[in-house]
């Protein structure tokens, strides 16, 4: 039996097809499909959890990549505890861009001390061609984790930025990610619950 009912809004955004979508449904239920489909807006997730002493209902908001959508998504950042900027290994825009959503996140939330997670995404189709020197390396993604650490200190946030590399299709670190970042969530508004 648990003590606590407790809320947790996460948000994923990131360029539009850099995979959100197939890393909410990997997490959440388990399933992959290889078709794309577009997320008009954004769409939600919820799962139920029970973790230490508190049930947790957690809400993955992803929000659609459009530039279309970016007059409507800064409502959307609205009361999430955590963000996860996702991109695509395969491509180099979706990673050059992460600085983007960054931006917009920190010009939409009142809650500066959010907790962070940097994803990068599709590493099965880095690890097929291992000599494709387009793909961005995990030394890329440490590195751009470790300037949005830096971004993320003008505020006065001193959260550490969590990096995962994954791939929604073979299922790899998915669930480590999301567990781990939730429990970061938990533990830094624990005395706040």
């Amino acid at each position: 039996m648990t003590d606590k009912k407790l809320e947790m809004k996460i948000t994923l955004l990131g360029d539009m097809a850099v995979g959100k979508t197939s890393l909410r449904k990997k997490y959440i239920s388990d399933y992959f499909s290889d078709e794309y489909l577009i997320t008009v807006g954004f769409d939600v997730s919820i799962k139920t959890f029970t973790y230490e002493d508190s049930q947790i209902d957690l809400q993955i908001w992803d929000l659609g990549g459009q530039y279309t959508f970016s007059n409507v998504r800064p409502l959307y950042y609205r009361g999430s505890a955590g963000a996860i900027i996702v991109y695509d290994v395969t491509n180099p825009e979706s990673y050059n861009n992460v600085k983007f959503w960054l931006e917009e996140l920190f010009q939409s939330i009142k809650n500066k001390n959010i907790s962070l997670m940097l994803v990068a995404n599709k590493v099965d189709l880095r690890e097929d061609s291992p000599q494709d020197n387009k793909y961005i390396t995990k030394d890329d993604g440490e590195k751009l984790a470790k300037e949005i650490q830096l971004y993320v200190k003008q505020y006065n946030a001193d959260i550490p930025v969590m990096f995962f590399e994954t791939s929604a299709k073979s299922g790899q670190n998915v669930a480590t990610a999301f567990d781990s970042f939730i429990k970061q969530i938990y533990q830094k508004n624990k005395p706040f619950f």
